[in-house]
């Protein structure tokens, strides 16, 4: 199980790799772009988790989502 937590990573984590703000990183999982896991949330916004290969495709492929 430690290794599964290891590779989920946080939307701030995500956008920070990816060089775009928090927000573009919730719009492209809303919008169906980015596959992400949702976890149950007290806050105001939504928690999300992101695995890593997930974003090793999106990094991997031609073309990144536009902002």
């Amino acid at each position: 199980m430690v290794q599964d937590e290891e590779d989920l990573l946080t939307v701030r984590e995500v956008a920070k790799k990816l060089r775009v703000d928090d927000t573009t990183v919730r719009r492209w999982i809303k919008n169906g772009v980015l596959e992400a896991i949702t976890l149950p949330h007290r806050g105001t916004r939504q928690a999300y988790r992101i695995r890593r290969s997930t974003l090793d495709t999106l990094l991997n492929s031609s073309q990144l989502p536009v902002s």
